[in-house]
């Protein structure tokens, strides 16, 4: 060991214990507070002071609450509940208001009798936002008068003020996001609308208003929407189902309390072949579930189980059902309110309160023994699916053991197609699903043969969403695909489950034509992904290339360009002081147009290609778009595209 080693060792005393004072420990580590520093961290910024406008909101106090996107990117979210308070604090000796916006653990949030339940519980919400703002504005409206105070990366730049006298009251807060921690600063209008539909369905009768500054019409008026729900989960299961042939004429809903623990459900099937099942604990969506979702499962098992069994027609049909076939073709909305939640670590996505299951599971129980006695006729519909999902999962297993037994899945025989890379780490290796034997043959020529690996795929693979499980595992483009990634269904007991053990690719690259047909198969191969291989998804293992759309020449000079605004620059830069038709321009329509040597220069060089990474933000988001447009309902497909046309690149 080096002298100097053994001297910083020796030098190691109190003096190098290093305390963070105040907010730096947000500013040192925000991804600890607020998951990361990324898309979702940045949004998430949002969703904390929106979160203590929606406290307000299931105390009482509030209504309506506007969050506006302003101009600069910075975010405006006002409210007219209480106004946080601004009086001395005696312990800290400041502005309760200063409290909150600038000490950890600070709010009314651990406080029973302030707040009975509330989504914000680690009560680090807002003063994280305020630490990782290079600007932020807090103004509040209180017993007729009007404060204010102004901070700078979380330190107050004055004591909190009064400015005037005010009719209104509630708090407004105004935050400009700090650039030199975020990856990324651009909110995105969509994922803000989302999750505030979200919270409108979750919260009947509360009102709240989405403005974005940053869009006007030709009117010079901001882009906006209002969301407001009456119906609560019961509309917002038929948003989600929109797209889907219900079974049944109507959700089945249910409110109900136990154990202190108020539960809410709503639940519809469907002819689909999914499971949708979105859960929330006091507003806040957990993507993985918990004690609340398996209560629902419980109950929902065990008492169509009963009725099943009551009726016969288990008997008749002499079939062994599983806790999957009550699940298929269901589309669900749980929600519970619980005074002290524990969650699995700050970001909140899995609920771990024991108590919570029983609470769930009894009121679930009881709302079901009662629907199906009153409308039997809908009872019966609902045991046929099952009976139907029963059969279909058994036709699926044996074809998932035949191709298996056949050394398809297991990865011992790999596709004849599919030309592998030297390299043999799945963290360095990448694959790339072509489009069509044409573009699949310049892929291989042009590609790096020591880490990227080439799969073509014959014209459009199976849509996956019509179809039931047992033809998926019959098709020869998606059985290729799973031999090709090295990946298994089935892990731990569940039949469905993706094993990744074996994955051979930590890079799965969707390259498809620039045009109509390409945009189809491309959707196609991600409506499969989400559906069988969520998984990659979420572990980032998926991408989308990003081949050019034009080659612009002139004489020996030639540039690509991937948007129709690049393009115009380029003919204008060719051009120069000369005529714009001096300059030459193709349009590529496929990839099969583009020589090995174009291919791997623009979309497969590492250096210098643009891959998209496939997320998925919203899961309640996702699942809904993917049965719209897969799927067999065409009014809510045609609204869609109607409503997103602007966007999308027609050819001729």
């Amino acid at each position: 060991m080096a002298e100097k080693d053994l001297e910083n060792r020796a030098d190691y005393s109190a003096n190098n214990i290093q305390v963070l004072e105040g907010l730096e420990a947000v500013r040192k580590r925000p991804a600890m507070y607020i998951g990361d520093i990324g898309f979702k961290g940045l949004h998430h910024l949002i969703w904390e002071v929106v979160d203590n406008s929606i406290d307000e909101a299931m105390a009482g106090y509030c209504d309506t609450i506007d969050t506006i996107i302003n101009i600069d990117n910075s975010v405006t979210v006002k409210d007219n509940g209480r106004g946080i308070p601004t009086g001395w604090h005696d312990k800290e000796q400041k502005s309760a208001l200063e409290v909150v916006m600038t000490v950890l653990h600070a709010g009314g949030k651990f406080d029973k009798d302030t707040y009975k339940v509330s989504g914000g519980l680690h009560g680090v919400g807002v003063s994280c936002v305020n630490a990782l703002s290079t600007d932020l504005r807090v103004e509040v409206h209180r017993e007729g008068k009007l404060y204010e105070q102004e901070y700078k990366i979380g330190k107050p730049q004055y004591p909190v003020r009064e400015i005037g006298t005010t009719e209104k009251r509630g708090t407004q807060v105004t935050f400009k996001p700090d650039d030199t921690i975020f990856q990324v600063t651009e909110f995105k209008y969509e994922t803000v609308a989302n999750r505030l539909r979200e919270l409108s369905f979750l919260n009947k009768g509360i009102t709240l208003t989405l403005t974005d500054m940053r869009d006007l019409d030709e009117n010079n008026e901001p882009k906006h929407e209002v969301f407001h729900s009456e119906g609560g989960l019961i509309e917002f299961v038929e948003y989600l189902d929109q797209s889907r042939e219900r079974l049944i004429p109507a959700p089945m809903w249910m409110e109900g309390e136990k154990d202190g623990v108020p539960v809410e459900v709503s639940m519809i099937y469907n002819s689909s072949y999914s499971e949708n099942v979105s859960s929330f604990v006091n507003n806040i969506n957990t993507p993985e579930g918990g004690t609340h979702v398996s209560g629902f499962r419980m109950a929902l098992t065990r008492t169509l189980k009963a009725y099943a069994d009551k009726s016969g027609i288990l008997l008749k049909e002499k079939i062994e059902i599983s806790g999957d076939d009550f699940r298929e073709g269901l589309t669900a909305v749980i929600s519970v309110k619980v005074q002290e939640p524990q969650f699995e670590g700050q970001t909140k996505s899995k609920l771990g309160n024991s108590e919570v299951t029983a609470a769930v599971s009894n009121c679930v129980q009881s709302m079901l023994e009662n629907y199906l006695e009153e409308n039997p006729k809908d009872a019966r519909t609902i045991v046929d699916k099952v009976v139907l999902a029963a059969k279909a999962r058994i036709a699926a297993k044996k074809a998932r053991e035949m191709v298996q037994r056949k050394n398809v899945l297991i990865g011992s025989g790999l596709p004849g197609k599919l030309a592998d890379c030297a390299e043999s780490d799945p963290a360095l290796c990448e694959v790339y699903l072509v489009e069509g034997d044409s573009a699949g043959g310049s892929a291989k020529q042009g590609r790096d043969r020591s880490v990227q690996a080439i799969l073509p795929l014959r014209g459009k693979i199976l849509n996956v969403e019509k179809a039931q499980e047992y033809r998926i595992y019959e098709n020869d483009e998606i059985k290729n695909i799973f031999t090709a990634l090295g990946v298994q269904m089935g892990k731990d007991g569940d039949d469905r489950a993706l094993n990744l053990d074996k994955l051979r690719y930590h890079k799965i690259i969707i390259m498809t034509d620039a045009d109509i047909d390409g945009s189809h198969i491309r959707t196609l191969i991600l409506t499969f992904f989400y559906r069988f291989m969520k998984e990659i998804i979420e572990k980032g293992y998926l991408y989308i290339a990003q081949p050019p759309l034009y080659l612009i020449k002139k004489g020996k000079e030639e540039e690509y360009c991937w948007t129709e605004e690049q393009r115009q620059a380029a003919v204008k830069r060719l051009a120069g002081s000369g005529k714009e038709d001096s300059v030459g321009q193709q349009r590529y329509k496929g990839l099969g147009e583009m020589n090995p040597e174009q291919l791997w220069t623009t979309t497969m060089n590492p250096e210098f290609r643009t891959l998209k990474q496939v997320t998925i933000e919203s899961a309640t988001e996702a699942d809904m778009l993917f049965s719209m447009l897969m799927g067999d309902e065409v009014p809510p497909r045609r609204d869609f595209i109607e409503r997103n046309a602007k966007y999308a690149n027609v050819d001729a």
